[in-house]
């Protein structure tokens, strides 16, 4: 090849690739908010989205907004991410799905840990969602009787339950009443007690039972109480008063057991989803999905502390037993 041509070439191929890298620039970056209570959904989220193609900081933006517990921010959180106007909203717990609908945000949403989300009048069914709005629920209404027997099991002797979780407005008490009711009337439960006022009415709640030999613990899944494991069970240990709740997060700080989902696997469902609405599918075609696994996690070291002695059957019910 003369020298001439082959500058001619050179210079064509260079045209070229400028061209790409031009047109890669004009292609606008998909955008993400998430409202989130805390870790890990960011790290999961990026992960996921990753592994379907998606490269951060190029075609997609991922704006977040962290509330860590305090309803009032997420309510502030809810309005920056609207006004940002992203190609999808994912909502990460009962809290953020419920600031986000008090904005009437028309934006598609996905929600991960959302209880009852037709009762709630996020969707119109599970298997047709119908609106903006679809996701996963990881509590089905009769896990709150599940709780109030394996409660039972750890502790026969027990006869007032008082329900933990945040009375603030946006909390989904509500969908479980009916199945714990029912149960704890079957099993021999007197009352079954709830917090009120504010958040502080949950410490109120676990004191007020200390005095009670015959008392237990029913954590309902929340935003705040999960922010603040790690003080709450200490608490509950302090008052030797047997609980059960929903994430194994809790027993891994020295709760004395869970029953529930496994929060990573809802976490990454939903960023499968937020990927296949960015794709174009739409939420209201989406059905939402509903737990079929759960784990038995047991804190053998705790239970020892509070005196109790499981039966073989229960751990060997166990998914995992920690010594």
């Amino acid at each position: 090849m003369r020298r001439r041509d082959f500058m001619v070439a050179v210079g064509a191929i260079a045209g070229f690739g400028a061209m790409a890298v031009a047109s890669r620039a004009q292609v606008k970056a998909r955008r993400v908010g998430v409202l989130a209570l805390g870790e890990p959904v960011p790290q999961l989220l990026e992960k996921t989205l990753e592994q379907r193609g998606w490269t951060l900081g190029q075609d997609l933006k991922i704006d977040y907004r962290i509330y860590n517990g305090d309803t009032d921010l997420a309510h502030r959180y809810a309005r920056e991410l609207i006004s940002l106007k992203p190609d999808v909203l994912y909502a990460v717990t009962n809290t953020s799905m419920a600031a986000l609908q008090l904005e009437g945000s028309t934006i598609p949403t996905v929600f991960a840990m959302v209880s009852d989300p037709v009762e709630r009048h996020y969707v119109e069914s599970f298997s047709r969602p119908g609106r903006n709005v679809t996701g996963f629920t990881p509590f089905v209404p009769s896990l709150g009787g599940k709780w109030v027997s394996i409660l039972k099991e750890l502790a026969p002797n027990v006869q007032h339950i008082g329900l933990a979780y945040n009375p603030e407005p946006g909390n989904n008490a509500a969908s479980f009443r009916e199945s714990i009711n029912e149960t704890a009337s079957r099993t021999g439960i007197v009352s079954v007690e709830e917090p009120s006022g504010d958040s502080s009415g949950i410490e109120r709640l676990i004191l007020s039972l200390k005095e009670r030999a015959d008392s237990g613990l029913i954590f309902l899944p929340d935003a705040f109480t999960w922010v603040q494991r790690t003080h709450i069970t200490s608490l509950i240990g302090r008052c030797r008063i047997p609980a059960i709740y929903p994430l194994r997060g809790f027993v891994d700080v020295g709760g004395l057991v869970s029953y529930g989902i496994d929060m990573n696997k809802t976490f990454v469902g939903a960023a499968t989803y937020i990927d296949r609405i960015l794709r174009g599918a739409s939420p209201a075609e989406l059905p939402v999905q509903v737990p079929t696994e759960f784990e038995l996690i047991v804190n053998q070291k705790t239970a020892r502390q509070l005196s109790l002695q499981l039966s073989a059957t229960l751990l060997a019910s166990a998914d995992e037993v920690i010594e």
